[in-house]
């Protein structure tokens, strides 16, 4: 059979279907509930993804449409292998993982977040990373509390 017959990778179609992996944090994955629960469902719907590849017959173009999914595959299977759920605080003395918190800043704006892992983190939803430059200054302390950051003052004004 003549090679123009035979379907052959082609090094651009390697490389869309070579993606880097998506990098995993170096901090330990502590997750919410909730947050479990996301990534549990993203997983589902990763492994959709992939598996509605199967149908395509050309197979350069199942292996470009699989290697998204299939990076996202990888990425959320170890973060589902390391996640840590943490259970919601039950005291509101002390913000914590999972605490929401209120504080208003030196300008006069007031802010609320919920401090949770970093996946689940969407600061136009109110949520940051305990990881967060704001989180980790303040973690640990309670309503009237002053926390500084980059000159800047955070009063804390809630907690829930």
């Amino acid at each position: 059979m003549s090679v123009a017959f035979t379907k052959e990778e082609s090094a651009e179609t390697a490389a869309e279907t070579l993606l880097p992996d998506r990098p995993v944090s170096p901090h330990p994955n502590l997750v919410t509930e909730a947050g479990l629960k996301v990534l549990e469902q993203q997983q589902r719907e990763a492994r959709a993804a992939y598996d509605a590849t199967s149908g395509i017959e050309d197979v350069n173009e199942r292996r470009r449409q699989a290697a998204g999914p299939l990076r996202d595959l990888r990425y959320l299977a170890e973060r589902l292998r390391t996640a840590q759920l943490v259970a919601a605080p039950t005291s509101t003395d002390i913000v914590a993982f999972g605490s929401t918190v209120t504080f208003s800043r030196d300008d006069g704006r007031v802010q609320t977040y919920r401090i949770v892992g970093e996946d689940e983190a969407d600061p136009k939803a109110g949520s940051i990373s305990y990881v967060s430059p704001v989180a980790r200054i303040l973690m640990g302390k309670g309503v009237g509390d002053v926390a500084a950051m980059g000159g800047h003052e955070l009063d804390i004004t809630g907690i829930s």
